[in-house]
């Protein structure tokens, strides 16, 4: 007999059901909330820049109205440009003296701040010797303690020192008003560099001097660039210090300038002149700022991130 083959059970394979792909809860809720902080954000950094540049953009136009027109109708354009405001400010009320006073004084103590400076922080950032903390946290006291304190001393010191009333005695003051604040800065930011590069100059026979001024600080000059900027700002815009210790009337610098130009006026009034004089000492540290937004950018998130 011969056997009969059964044939094997069919097995139905059954598709799964495609799956709806549901959003997942409080998917919706986190993107709106997402939609309004971004307005929210933005709204807030609009009004921000408002706050900023209309005064900004009103002291300009109001440097080439004249007087009447300026008391009159402060917030309208001017007729036409009246360039003489600039010049009578810039002869008549000595602000070309001024100006050239303050770049003196600003540059000398900007090039001493960042090279002396420098030069600290590397030492700080780079090298392990007993005291590195405690000289580094000295810098750190000095942005601390408020300069009002030390006017008095400071003012017996210079006058001993025969350095009142002198330009390069305002100089070395405004170095050392600077260098607590430049020492913190460059020292975090010489930390982040690469120390292979100062150990291949090292075994290629470069000293530590040749290595510093020819590897590492153009390796720097992101944050040179930026600390350089905020010190020019602070530097620039000095009332404080040239007021106690730079009475001298050859010797004054634009902010003191501009407080002259304001209180010589009496009843006269010219405040068109003084405008002028206020925009002229305001272009440098907006131009300064504009050439070099993106190295003081570049200079501050190289600094932060290793």
């Amino acid at each position: 007999m011969k056997a009969t083959e059964t044939p094997p059970p069919v097995v139905k394979v059954t598709e799964p059901s495609p799956v709806s792909k549901s959003p997942a809860p409080g998917g919706k809720e986190k993107s709106s909330e997402g939609k309004v902080l971004n307005v929210f954000s933005h709204g807030v950094l609009i009004i921000w820049a408002v706050l900023v540049v209309m005064p900004l953009l009103w002291a300009i136009m109001t440097s080439f109205k004249t007087d009447d027109s300026i008391l009159s109708t402060p917030w309208a354009l001017p007729d036409k440009l009246h360039f003489e405001n600039w010049s009578r400010a810039w002869g008549q009320a000595h602000m070309s003296e001024y100006f050239l006073n303050t770049v003196v004084v600003v540059g000398g103590s900007l090039i001493g701040t960042l090279l002396l400076g420098s030069m600290a922080a590397y030492v700080l950032a780079r090298f392990d010797f007993p005291g590195n903390r405690f000289v580094y946290y000295l810098f750190i006291g000095g942005m601390s303690f408020p300069i009002i304190l030390a006017l008095v001393p400071l003012f017996f010191v210079m006058n001993n020192m025969g350095l009142l009333n002198t330009t390069h005695g305002l100089i070395l003051v405004y170095i050392a008003y600077s260098l607590p604040f430049t020492v913190f800065f460059l020292t975090s930011f010489f930390r982040t560099l690469p120390g292979s590069v100062a150990e291949a100059a090292m075994l290629d026979g470069a000293s530590h001097t040749r290595t510093f001024f020819q590897v590492m600080l153009p390796m720097a000059k992101p944050g040179l660039i930026s600390v350089g900027i905020f010190n020019f700002l602070g530097q620039w815009n000095q009332y404080m210090l040239p007021t106690v210790l730079n009475s001298d009337p050859d010797h004054r610098v634009l902010s003191q300038g501009l407080v002259e130009l304001a209180n010589s006026q009496g009843y006269k009034g010219d405040w068109s002149g003084l405008f002028a004089g206020l925009v002229m000492a305001m272009l440098p540290v907006l131009a300064a700022y504009i050439v070099f937004q993106r190295q003081v950018v570049a200079g501050l998130t190289a600094g932060a991130v290793k």
